[in-house]
């Protein structure tokens, strides 16, 4: 059989800035002890979770030099068997920020994933930080731009969000509830903090919809908050289904393991939705993507977008697509 001519990237998007193709799940662990296990975890199920190493919240007081070298022998490790392992530096008022920088980038910044940023409070700050990044990639020899994930949790970045996620360095805009809330001096009430008060506030409700609206319109993934709730597994499963599918986040953080399988589930497509993908994109390329018919209906270029982003999204949280699609299209 002849091979397949041309690959949907090749064709879809030509001259576009791609959308980033991420797991669903961006998992936080701040410890040695907790980025070990994450590691683990991640070689047994596979690249279907990121791994961000902590150093604004992992850090022991007076240890920051010795964390960000830790990250960095973890990223550069045969444990990272995947290259999805990234680091969320100080925040830019700490004193330690540069110093993660240059200690990350300068070891580890071939492997690593990305870096997130912290507590901006506006687009201001985030070029400080790109600058010095870009800056530290060059002192290192890369030859690659490290992506960026900027957390969106204060008043001046919201404001500034949609300024923010048009920087060609950003990939993702991510949620920081708690801070969020708190930074509004108690006129939010804390229950919006949990379930369902964090759906249905209505400032709460205009931060998300503004944070998914200017990432989705500048080929940015928005990255929904944690949950609280650590046990019930069922509640970690709607949460991430009300960010999915009410919200249009397409990625949201973990902070336990238990949670990271939850919102896998609730993040992947609808199976018969990816079975038609497959069969659409399938008869595309046979046709070298020209306009065909399924199930009586016409598809063309601007429907297999839509659907090769799906099966791009089915692949990325370990659904099974085919032999037929995982050759022709993940081989």
């Amino acid at each position: 059989m002849e091979n397949p001519v041309r690959h949907p990237s090749q064709v879809l998007f030509a001259g576009e800035k791609p959308f980033p193709m991420m797991p669903a799940v961006d998992h936080y662990a701040g410890s040695e002890k907790l980025i070990s296990k994450a590691l683990q975890l991640q070689a047994e199920l596979g690249p279907i979770f990121d791994i961000t190493c902590d150093c604004e919240d992992g850090a022991p007081a007076g240890a920051d030099r010795q964390h960000a070298e830790m990250v960095a022998d973890f990223v550069m490790s045969d444990a990272n068997r995947h290259g999805r392992v990234g680091a969320r530096i100080h925040d830019i008022a700490h004193p330690a920020w540069q110093q993660d920088i240059e200690i990350i980038v300068g070891r580890a910044g071939q492997r690593l994933a990305f870096v997130t940023l912290p507590k901006v409070s506006g687009s201001d700050d985030v070029r400080v930080q790109l600058r010095e990044l870009r800056r530290a990639s060059v002192a290192a020899g890369l030859t690659r731009s490290i992506p960026v994930h900027v957390l969106i949790e204060t008043h001046g970045a919201l404001r500034a969000v949609w300024e923010i996620a048009a920087m060609p360095e950003v990939e993702s805009l991510d949620f920081g509830l708690m801070d969020f809330v708190s930074g509004h001096h108690g006129a939010i009430p804390g229950s919006a903090m949990l379930s369902p008060g964090q759906f249905e506030h209505p400032l709460v409700v205009r931060a998300k919809c503004e944070i998914a609206a200017a990432a989705l319109a500048n080929g940015v993934v928005p990255s929904h908050n944690v949950t609280t709730e650590l046990r019930d597994l069922d509640v970690i499963r709607r949460n991430a289904e009300r960010a999915r599918n009410e919200f249009g986040f397409l990625r949201m953080w973990s902070i336990h393991p238990k949670q990271i399988l939850p919102i896998v589930e609730a993040m992947r497509p609808d199976f018969s939705e990816v079975e038609a993908a497959s069969a659409i994109l399938i008869a595309a390329q046979d046709c070298d993507w020209g306009p065909i018919q399924y199930h009586g209906q016409l598809h063309d270029r601007a429907s297999y977008r839509y659907y090769w982003e799906l099966l791009a999204r089915a692949q990325a949280t370990g659904m099974p697509l085919g032999d037929a699609a995982q050759t022709r299209f993940f081989a």
